[in-house]
């Protein structure tokens, strides 16, 4: 049974362990699991696009524009793999104000629409990122992308937050599954979902990748406090 228990980010064992399981690529089942990984990103993906997308995106975007001015996708700039930039899509689900300074979703916010609170409860507003999958941009499972000015807040200031990004982005992963997500109001949310992230790329795994995404399905249907 895998130890979730979190690793101290003052450790520099860890943060050369986080940076050495990328590097490890190069042993056969290293690169084996890469490949599979890949495969496994392409598939959910398609499935995801033909299953629900096709039909999900005409009535999301309908609900979206019906009830709040402005676009019905969202393409916000975020952080990949070492440190490239790329855009990550979403439904939109705040009224929409061009040029609009960033601020982190809050509870109770005032800016996210009635139909956004209820894709952010879901978690539907991060269907399209499948998009962003295919594209090459992000995987099924991976530590979350964050916004660059949130990364410009830690990426200097926060011992190991660059290893974070060693591996490519996820639509949802450990950190999130096992309760770390939504806003990082104090410094600690954010050093646990750090470690949490270090822990991930340690251990990575198809089995590991599996767990978590049924943890998030879990939490799709029950419904979770921090979405908002």
């Amino acid at each position: 049974m895998l130890d979730f228990s979190l690793p101290s980010l003052n450790d520099p064992a860890v943060i050369n362990e986080s940076f050495s399981a990328e590097s490890n690529a190069t042993t056969r089942s290293a690169q084996i699991y890469r490949w599979v990984k890949r495969l496994f990103d392409v598939m959910v993906s398609s499935v995801v696009i033909i299953s629900l997308l096709i039909w999900l995106v005409p009535v999301i975007g309908l609900l979206i524009r019906l009830t709040s001015p402005g676009p019905i996708v969202f393409m916000q700039l975020r952080t990949g793999r070492n440190g490239r930039p790329f855009r990550c899509f979403k439904f939109r689900t705040m009224t929409y104000e061009r040029e609009a300074e960033f601020r982190q979703a809050t509870k109770n916010d005032m800016r996210v629409t009635r139909v956004g609170r209820y894709l952010r409860k879901s978690n539907l507003d991060e269907l399209p990122q499948v998009f962003n999958v295919l594209l090459g941009d992000m995987s099924i499972v991976g530590p979350r992308p964050h916004p660059i000015q949130l990364d410009a807040k830690h990426w200097k200031t926060m011992p190991g937050y660059p290893a974070r990004y060693v591996v490519k982005p996820g639509i949802t992963g450990l950190a999130q599954s096992r309760g770390c997500r939504g806003e990082t109001a104090h410094l600690l949310d954010m050093k646990h979902r750090v470690r949490y992230d270090h822990l991930y790329i340690r251990r990575q795994s198809l089995p590991l990748d599996l767990k978590i995404c049924f943890w998030t399905a879990y939490k799709m249907v029950k419904g979770d406090e921090k979405a908002h």
